[in-house]
């Protein structure tokens, strides 16, 4: 049975700096829904970053998959497997619930993500087994979540459509632990190349979508402006690139457990540039969660 390589210093700074963007996307879609509906967010994004993508990659003498290659069809496949379970589902899913529930909720919901990979990643990635090790880690790192957030955010406001944006959150949830296990499985191909593919099939998805539902955008101010930029840009097309990076060398179970410092660098945002309360289990959750990842990646060492 093959095994993956340990993840090593390189991954792990990916798998930080992806914690540190998507925990700053929440409060960027917080500024995007003040000017746009939730379509238009999660295509406005997309679009911006197919076209930072497309034209890094052909600047740098890359290009996209090649359909004729020998994997070239089956590379494709994978691509719009991306862009809908990666890219352009989940994006939706996640604006449109952003507007009836607490970013508090929407947070927790992707801390859900580990646990769906772990059972994925055992029966269909060669070499990503879910031992008791990694049961106990991602655990522990769960619960350091549910303590973060605090059970009040699981509480009903009342507001229509509320329980249904809840159910959108988790199935956004659910979206990124299918594309991940689907990334994982692609033949291999150039990174950048195959993000960027991802990226234009969900483009091609989203704005007829997006203009046959809610029409053409009107005017938006520059906050709304300035929030599609960021989500575009650094959410987006950075994102997908140390995404597909961390996915083929470390494999899917490493890269969900971003997920669990998503909601930490949510709350570390807020306090910084919001003024928002630091909340007093912070130092309790940081810890869980440490230790949950510590030990979901622990290796035991018989020599030692």
């Amino acid at each position: 049975m093959t095994t993956l390589p340990t993840p090593g210093f390189k991954n792990w700074l990916l798998l930080v700096t992806l914690g540190v963007v998507w925990g700053a996307s929440f409060m960027g879609s917080k500024f995007a829904l003040t000017g746009y509906p939730p379509l238009w967010v999660a295509a406005f994004r997309i679009c911006i970053g197919a076209i930072t993508l497309t034209c890094l990659a052909y600047a740098l003498g890359r290009r996209l998959p090649n359909w004729n290659a020998p994997d070239g069809k089956r590379i494709w496949v994978h691509a719009l497997g991306m862009a809908i379970f990666t890219n352009a589902v989940p994006f939706t899913l996640l604006a449109w619930g952003q507007v009836y529930v607490t970013s508090g909720f929407a947070g927790i919901t992707m801390a859900v993500v580990p646990l769906l990979v772990l059972p994925m990643a055992h029966f269909l990635v060669a070499g990503d087994r879910m031992g008791m090790r990694k049961v106990i880690g991602f655990a522990i790192g769960f619960v350091g979540t549910i303590v973060l957030i605090g059970l009040d955010a699981f509480q009903l406001s009342g507001r229509d459509w509320e329980p249904i944006a809840r159910l959108a959150c988790v199935g956004a949830a659910c979206c990124y632990a299918i594309g991940s296990i689907i990334t994982r499985l692609c033949p291999p191909v150039s990174t950048m190349g195959f993000a960027s593919a991802g990226l234009v099939l969900a483009s091609a998805i989203m704005l007829p979508i997006a203009i046959m539902v809610e029409g053409i955008p009107a005017a938006a101010s520059m906050t709304a402006i300035l929030g599609v930029a960021f989500l575009g840009l650094f959410t987006t097309a950075l994102a997908t690139i140390m995404l597909v990076t961390v996915i083929n060398s470390a494999g899917p179970s490493f890269l969900s457990l971003v997920n669990y410092q998503v909601p930490l660098w949510a709350v570390v945002f807020g306090v910084v540039l919001l003024g928002e309360t630091l909340p007093a289990q912070f130092i309790w959750a940081l810890g869980l969660i440490l230790i949950g990842v510590a030990i979901s990646q622990f290796k035991w060492n018989r020599k030692a």
